[in-house]
């Protein structure tokens, strides 16, 4: 993935989703060491921000892909 694209499909950003959301596993299954710890707000933020409730329009309105100017 070239991060100096010009243009930016759904794809991208889905694919740009969930590796921040692999990373964000990750970061929580090493954080609780097997434990069950609640989430930190950081995580909690994360999580409100990347995962779509259903029946909700994606994108929200308003909200365009960059394209070339």
């Amino acid at each position: 993935m070239n991060i100096f694209r010009r243009r930016e499909t759904p794809a991208d950003d889905n694919a740009r989703t969930n590796r921040l959301m692999d990373g964000l596993e990750a970061a929580y299954e090493q954080r609780r060491g097997g434990e069950d710890v609640p989430l930190t707000e950081f995580e909690t933020v994360v999580l409100d921000a990347t995962v779509s409730l259903s029946g909700e329009p994606y994108p929200p309105a308003g909200h365009r892909y960059p394209k070339r100017g």
